[in-house]
This record gives structure tokens, C-alpha cells and sequence, in this order.
């Protein structure tokens, strides 16, 4: 899974991204402080194969990972090339989800771009620049479409999309939602990756005092999860600076600060949880003696297709998958007593993978 993350400047969103990935992204209380992407790779947190992995005595224990690209901090007019530009939104265009860092707390030593704090606004400026950005990708494809949409009956049909998604996003709404009429048109849409067709998580960034009660007094809160409500996205509340300060701790540090603080979670494990949940995936579980492994794949996914995640041999030559649920097989002890208990199940191709199922797969080829 990949996720990009983006923000005005001065949000918290470089600090956010120094916390979850410990990469130490350069912060700082002036714009345009990151003036590349920053890339970080972080494993999700996942009791399960930990447990698995003392179960079988196992060699290496391989988490399922995020990859997380930061980009500089826009501003308005970042399409007309002021502040950075949109020169980096291109480094996000691949992603499968974007953060949207939205400060919410007050602070008279942070400064903000545009002089006081005002989420909704925040939030109106960055998606306006998310449009802009996808019109120039949409002008470009509809001056190359037209020259031969004359003479082709497809490049036709695929100018009148573009052109139907032009109107959209010139009417100020966001690509996302767009209704296709066909399976041309869906691979035509999905191939232009717009900025502004992928799901969003609001990160709403609040001072120490409004954590606690996760942001249920903070009147900027409400407003993003209003918003975010109506537009089918997740938020998350966060206080950047303490993940910068948990994000340094040990293990069991980490989790006494949190109790001290009234938390069940960090901000990672809440983004995790909400990035999972709007893509709509799931991890499942692969178990032995050299590695126990959690793969996450979108719900929904059929064996041979989870198969397919591990190596492209396993979906093409698919048999059978051997199947347990993790809790079940860490009960027994042993995938042997597991079996003894009527426990594992032999799936075809038509099983449907459940989270937390532990697979072994049976393939020749």
C-alpha cells in the first residue's frame, strides 16, 4: 500500500511524516522546508505474526508494509506556479491513498500560510490545486485524443469521457465518484490517475489538550469529520508533535506514554486502521520454519488470486489452499493438532480469503 501525504505548509504534516517513518524528513516553521519527496517505508504493526513467528520458531518475521511519499507543502496558486508549484504532485499520482494533513489547533509561535487557522478552507485551497492539476493531465490527453477521435469510433467514446470529467472537475467537484458507463470507459478513467479520483484520509492535526477526547471539542474537527462524512472519507485525529515524541520511544515505553496520555493507539496504528478500512483491504497469513508473513490484499480476493500476491507460479498453477484461522492454530499448537480438530480447511478456487486466515498454498506447475 502507498500513500501520499499532503498539506498546506506549517500543518504538521512533515513532523507527521518524521513520526510514522522515523526518516527524518527535514521540519521546520517555514514553507517549502521539504523541497523533495520524502519516501518512508513502515511496517504495520501486527500481533498475530509476531506470535505466529514464536509459535513455529521461525527465521524472520516479514510485516506487511506502507510506503508513505511526502511532498513539499502547497500553497494557493501552486498550479500557476507559486510557492514549489505542483511540480511534486507527480511523485503522488501512483499512490493508492492520500493523506490530507489539516491543521486544527492554534499556535501563535506556527506560523500559517494564509495567516489564521481555518480547516475548511485548508482543505478547499489544497483540493482546488488537486483540480487544477488534474485539468492540465486532462487537457493534455483530450488534445491528443481529438486529433484521431474522427476517424475512431473508441477514441470518440473515450474523448466524450474525458470531456464529461472535464465538466466535473471545471464545476469544482472532484473526480472521485465518477460514474463510467462501460468497461472502456473504466479503463480509460482509472488510466488517467487522477489526483483527484483517489480516496482521502483527513489527518486532522490538534494541539495536546484536544487528543484526549479525540477532537470531539475541537469546533475544526467537526467541521473535517462533517466534510469527510459527506464525501465517503475517514479522518483521524493526531497531535503530530507527541507522535514525533512516541515515535522515539521503545515498545513498552511507547505503550505507557499512551496510557498517560488516556490513548488506546498511536497516530500510525489509527492511520493504518483507517487506510485499511477505505481501501477495503485486509491482511491474510502465511506461516513456517524460515519466515511467518502477513500479505495484505483487498477483501473479497479469491485463493488463487491471494496465491497470485506470493508469486505469479502459485495463482497460475493453484490446487488447493490449506486453510486455518491464526487464533485456531495458535490454540492447538500445531497445524498438525489444528488438523486433528477438524480445524483446517482444503478451499478451492472459489474460497473467499478471510483476515487472519494462516494459508498454506498447494500449486503445480
Amino acid at each position: 500500500m502507498k500513500l501520499g501525504i499532503v498539506g498546506l505548509p506549517n500543518v504538521g504534516k512533515s513532523t507527521l511524516f518524521n513520526s510514522l517513518t522515523k526518516a527524518g524528513a527535514q521540519s521546520a516553521n517555514y514553507p517549502f522546508c521539504t523541497i523533495d519527496p520524502n519516501i518512508g517505508i513502515v511496517a504495520v504493526p501486527d500481533e498475530r505474526i509476531r506470535q505466529l513467528g514464536e509459535l513455529y520458531h521461525t527465521k524472520k518475521v516479514t510485516p506487511a508494509v506502507i510506503e508513505f511519499v511526502d511532498i513539499a507543502g502547497l500553497v494557493k496558486g501552486a498550479s500557476k506556479g507559486e510557492g514549489l508549484g505542483n511540480q511534486f504532485l507527480s511523485n503522488i499520482r501512483e499512490v493508492d491513498a492520500i493523506v490530507h494533513v489539516v491543521r486544527c489547533f492554534e499556535d501563535d509561535n506556527v506560523i500559517h500560510v494564509d495567516g489564521s487557522v481555518d480547516p475548511m478552507r485548508d482543505i478547499e485551497t489544497i483540493n482546488l490545486e488537486l483540480i487544477f492539476s488534474d485539468l492540465e493531465i486532462l487537457e493534455r490527453r483530450i488534445a491528443k485524443v481529438a486529433r484521431s477521435a474522427r476517424m475512431d469510433k473508441t477514441q470518440e467514446k473515450e474523448l466524450q469521457m474525458l470531456n464529461r470529467v472535464k465538466e466535473r472537475l471545471e464545476d469544482g467537484r472532484m473526480a472521485i465518484g465518477f460514474e463510467t458507463r462501460d468497461e472502456d470507459e473504466e479503463a480509460a478513467f482509472a488510466a488517467l490517475n487522477l489526483l483527484t479520483a483517489k480516496p482521502v484520509i483527513y489527518a486532522a492535526n490538534v494541539s495536546e489538550d484536544d487528543l484526549e477526547d479525540d477532537g470531539a471539542g475541537n469546533a475544526g474537527v467537526q467541521a473535517v469529520r462533517s466534510y469527510a462524512a459527506q464525501s465517503g472519507s475517514e479522518v483521524f485525529v493526531i497531535c503530530a508533535s507527541i507522535e514525533e515524541e512516541i515515535s522515539e520511544l521503545e515498545d513498552e515505553e511507547k505503550q505507557m506514554f499512551l496510557e498517560e496520555l488516556g490513548l488506546k493507539e498511536s497516530g500510525l496504528e489509527k492511520l493504518i486502521r483507517a487506510s485499511y478500512s477505505l481501501l477495503g483491504l485486509m491482511s491474510f497469513l502465511t506461516a513456517g520454519e524460515d519466515e511467518c508473513r502477513a500479505w495484505t490484499i483487498k477483501k473479497g480476493t479469491k485463493a488463487p488470486q491471494a496465491a497470485g500476491k506470493i508469486h505469479s507460479d502459485f495463482e497460475r498453477g493453484f490446487i488447493k489452499a490449506e486453510v486455518v484461522n491464526y487464533r485456531d492454530l495458535l490454540e492447538q499448537g500445531s497445524l498438525a493438532a489444528a488438523r486433528e480438530k477438524g480445524l483446517v480447511g482444503m478451499e478451492g478456487k472459489d474460497y473467499v480469503v478471510k483476515d487472519g486466515d494462516v494459508i498454506l498454498f498447494r500449486f503445480n506447475v
